[in-house]
This record gives structure tokens, C-alpha cells and sequence, in this order.
């Protein structure tokens, strides 16, 4: 595979262009490669059963990355790469990259469609704001509590000592630093000191306080998480912080969010989009694994009809012709406490996991609302999930069916729900009656779809 440094100097030397010129271009090329290899999106199956159908997608990607390439704002340059150094790069990536410490170490691996393989448990907030250090650390606490939890992903927090955190400011680089103490002191407290955190710094929007966060408790074995911009687009302070976790030998999370309604266009492209970003995050990124949340420019979630399909697709596709492992997160619309959020999470859960992916399990409204979230929806996907595993894709895809028939047509006014404060107890991370019985009538409306529960 080429090293970080040939990487980073094509896009100081590679060839000029306007952002503008290469969001056109993106959107042209997409289109064309989407028509070459045929690829049609069906509303009627929102999981797809057709292998030819993924290896094209898998295939259209790849060609589709050969052809744009990863574009850098800070330079204006394209970094593009021939197919044989996108194949190397395939044949060298991470396969069973390890996370975690002494007891909680686990092997992530990569899974087939139809796995009887349990996937990759990623518990918790994908970065959802919290109100305070206090609400940071009982999340965080129930996030280690949740049965088969293999890694978790932070919240962020808003305020320091009573005053809001402000971005680029000290404040920010002390915030960071704050939820990784808070954060590890609240794993040691549920019993899971070595579980990893795979989010790095949820509070840092800055390369600087994610470098200075992750001195302050992470380790290699927990995750810096590198993110690209849309579409297929890096800068320096991302880059800044792929050469620091190569620099100290760190776990690299590649996160990438294609957007469907954006340049990617429909369902079709979003589904070749997300092939290309695996193979960014490789070569550019430098993962140890990719995690990947295609997501509706309009909705700001993905449980609908057309962005399940394209996860589905995708997901089969990668699974089918990459070693290197996925992660697929579920976007909400709804938020926690309602009945559309378990019919939301069941879906995604159940494409994800049937598809070939491991799951960010969490359960929280377009990830836009503080203190909406809470350590039982997850616990409500890895259950879902369990339930899926050696389940056939056709079997899948009349339970994920039916279970849009309860939520889609309400996707554009979704509930927001409620809080973790009105929900659960703060002290013994319980929850109120209302939570505890609308969690388990849902979980037995899930049984007379035919998911089947160890208890």
C-alpha cells in the first residue's frame, strides 16, 4: 500500500482544480458509473437479495474512486490513484484489527450477508451533545452496562465549569480533555476499564483538541476517529490527525456520511458513493475501520425506505469483495421514548446486520437534540441484532418492510422524545415505569414478526 507521505504529497503536486469544478465533476462521473453498471434501486425490496447487483455496486465504486479521487480544500488538488495501487490497498488492509484492553479485547472482523457471526457492538451517542460532566458520565456508565457492548462512542459535552465550551478556544481543548477523564472514570465505574472508545473525542472539533484530548487517557487500542467531509474531501486538520495517530500507533476510525439528495444523488449513487469512501478510508485515511452513515440530505437520518436500501446494498457489496471491516450507524428520525424509535431501530439494525456490517447501536432523534438519548436503545439493537444472526436477507427484508409500514409516512414530522433525565434515574441508571414498559411491548410486538430473543 503507498505510505501516508506519498499520499499527502499528491495532494500538494496532484492536479488542480476549483471545489466547485470537482463537486461538478463528482456528481457527472458518479452518474455515468451508476448507468454503466446497471444499477437500479427497487422500493419494493428495501434489503436486495441479488449478489451480481452488490458485486456491481462493489465494482462501480471502485471504478468510480479510480476516476475522482479524494480532493483537498486546504490545496485544491486532487489525490487520485490507479486501480492497482486501489487493489494493493484493498489486499493490505487491516482484517481483524484488535480494540480494547486486557479483558474487554476483542478482534473486530469483518462479517458476509447473512452471517451467523455476531457483528461489532459499537454502543452510544455518535457524538450527540449532553447538558453537562454529570448527564456525560451516567450515559456513559449505562453504555459499559449494556450486555455484549464491544466499544462506545461518547457524547459530547457543551459546558466546563457552568460555561459554555467555545470552539477553537482553550475551552474546547479543556472540554476535551475533561470527557476523556469523565469518560474512563464512568467505564471503570460499570466495570468495563479496558472497553474502548472508538469515537476519540466526541467535544473536539479541532485537530488540536483531539491531539491534546487523547493524551489525557486514551490509548492505541481505543480509536481516533478521522472523518471526511463531503463529498469524498479532506483538509489539513484531518490529515493532521491521521499523522499523529500513525505517529503513536492508534486504532484510525474512518468515518465517512454520503448524502443522499446531495451530489451523490439518489439511492443508487449514495450506494456507489459509500463503496468509494471504504476505499478512501484505506488510502487515505488510513482506518483500521471503516464506519460509514449514509444519510438523507432532507431528513438528517437514514431509517428511510431509499437510504436502507443503499446501506444494503453497499454493505453487501463491501462485505462481499473487502476484508477490511465495517460499521454502519443508524440515524433516527424519532428520539427516545417513543414507539417510531424502536420500529426505526429495529429497520436499521436489522439491514445493517444482515447485510454484512456490525452496528453503532444507539437511539437518538437526527442527532440533533441535548440529552436525548439513553443506554437502553442500544441495548434494544444488540438484542434486535442477536436476533438476526444467520437470518436470510429475504427473510429480512418482510420484517424491515413491515416495519416501515409503521413509521416512513411519519419520517418528516418525527416526535423528538424525551430526555435521559425524563426518562431514566440519574442515580441508579434505571428506567421510570413509563420507559421500562413501552421497552418491553415493543420487544414483544418485535416476536410476532418472528425475531426471536434469548429471554
Amino acid at each position: 500500500m503507498l505510505n501516508f507521505y506519498e499520499v499527502f504529497y499528491r495532494f500538494l503536486e496532484g492536479p488542480h482544480i476549483s471545489e466547485m469544478d470537482y463537486d461538478l465533476d463528482f456528481d457527472q462521473k458518479l452518474r455515468d458509473t451508476v448507468t454503466k453498471y446497471g444499477i437500479k434501486y427497487d422500493p419494493q425490496n428495501p434489503i436486495p437479495q441479488d449478489d451480481q447487483m452488490a458485486d456491481n455496486v462493489f465494482a462501480a465504486g471502485l471504478e468510480f474512486y479510480e476516476k475522482i479521487g479524494t480532493y483537498c480544500i486546504d490545496t485544491l488538488r486532487v489525490a487520485t490513484f490507479t486501480k492497482r495501487e486501489i487493489l494493493e490497498a484493498l489486499a493490505e488492509a487491516p482484517s481483524e484489527p484488535v480494540f480494547g484492553t486486557d479483558k474487554d479485547a476483542k478482534k473486530l472482523i469483518a462479517r458476509p450477508p447473512e452471517s451467523d457471526l455476531p457483528p461489532w457492538f459499537f454502543i452510544g451517542a455518535a457524538g450527540a451533545a449532553v447538558t453537562d460532566e454529570r448527564v456525560l458520565a451516567a450515559i456513559v456508565e449505562g453504555y459499559g452496562q449494556v450486555p455484549y457492548g464491544n466499544s462506545i462512542t461518547t457524547p459530547s459535552i457543551t459546558k466546563i465549569n457552568g460555561r459554555p465550551i467555545i470552539a477553537k478556544t482553550p475551552l474546547e481543548v479543556l472540554g476535551s480533555i475533561r470527557t476523556v477523564e469523565v469518560s474512563k472514570a464512568a467505564l471503570r465505574k460499570a466495570g468495563r476499564a479496558g472497553m474502548p472508545i472508538m469515537n476519540a473525542i466526541s467535544t473536539a472539533t479541532s485537530d488540536a483538541a483531539k491531539i491534546a484530548g487523547s493524551q489525557f487517557g486514551l490509548n492505541p487500542a481505543d480509536g481516533i476517529m478521522v472523518g471526511s467531509m463531503s463529498e469524498l474531501k479532506m483538509d489539513f486538520q484531518r490529515l493532521n490527525e491521521v499523522a499523529y495517530a500513525l505517529h503513536c500507533g492508534s486504532n484510525i476510525v474512518a468515518e465517512s456520511g454520503p448524502l443522499l439528495g446531495g451530489y451523490c444523488g439518489g439511492p443508487e449513487g449514495l450506494a456507489v458513493a459509500n463503496v468509494a469512501y471504504h476505499l478512501q478510508s484505506i488510502l487515505v485515511q488510513r482506518g483500521t475501520v471503516h464506519f460509514t452513515f449514509p444519510i438523507h440530505f432532507k431528513f438528517s437520518s437514514n431509517t428511510s425506505r431509499n437510504t436502507l436500501w443503499s446501506t444494503s446494498i453497499s454493505n453487501q457489496g463491501i462485505s462481499r469483495n473487502s476484508k477490511f471491516p465495517l460499521l454502519t450507524s443508524g440515524i433516527l428520525a424519532s428520539g427516545p421514548g417513543t414507539e417510531m424509535s424502536f420500529y426505526e431501530n429495529a429497520a436499521r439494525t436489522i439491514t445493517t446486520c444482515v447485510s454484512g456490517g456490525g452496528i453503532l447501536a444507539l437511539g437518538l432523534a437526527k442527532n440533533v437534540q441535548t440529552d436525548h438519548l439513553t443506554p437502553w436503545d442500544p441495548k434494544f439493537s444488540v438484542e434486535i441484532a442477536l436476533s438476526t444472526l444467520g437470518m436470510k436477507r429475504q427473510d429480512a427484508n418482510e420484517i424491515v418492510k413491515e416495519l416501515l409500514s409503521k413509521y416512513e409516512s411519519k419520517i418528516p414530522e418525527a416526535p423528538i422524545g424525551k430526555r435521559f433525565q425524563e426518562l431514566f434515574d440519574m442515580e441508579t441508571l434505571e428506567p421510570g415505569n413509563e420507559y421500562r414498559e413501552l421497552y418491553y411491548k415493543m420487544k414483544d410486538e418485535m416476536k410476532t414478526y418472528g425475531l426471536k430473543f434469548a429471554t
